[in-house]
């Protein structure tokens, strides 16, 4: 199986915090070396903009596999295990729509090839 191989931009191309849509499945990319050869993909479900009452500007987000499971940020889940994260809406340069999350992998395995990493 082939496809075509799209035109891999230089830069990184994050999901900005306007265009999060609550219910949407994103992926938050990570590297776990300042080199950015070693990534750490995680799936992610965005639940929403200033859950708590003092919030300004946070978004979180949710593992997708309890949100699948009906697991729900401040509802009594009766013991059900969720990993919710909240940050700041400026600081989401991580959180990726499918396609991007692909081209930065692409890119990833670009440099690991040229460190000679297999």
């Amino acid at each position: 199986m082939y496809f075509e191989a799209p035109k891999l931009k230089e830069y990184a191309e994050p999901v900005s915090a306007t265009e999060l849509r609550e219910g949407d499945v994103y992926f938050a990319l990570n590297y776990v070396d300042c080199d950015l050869l070693a990534p750490v993909m995680e799936t992610v479900v965005f639940i929403g903009r200033d859950l708590e009452p003092d919030d300004v500007g946070q978004v979180y987000i949710q593992d997708v596999e309890s949100y699948r499971e009906g697991v729900r940020y401040g509802r009594n889940n009766d013991g059900e295990v969720a990993k919710f994260q909240t940050g700041s809406e400026k600081e989401v340069g991580h959180i990726f729509q499918f396609e991007k999350a692909l081209n930065e992998l692409m890119r990833c395995s670009l440099n690991r090839q040229r460190a000679g990493i297999g």
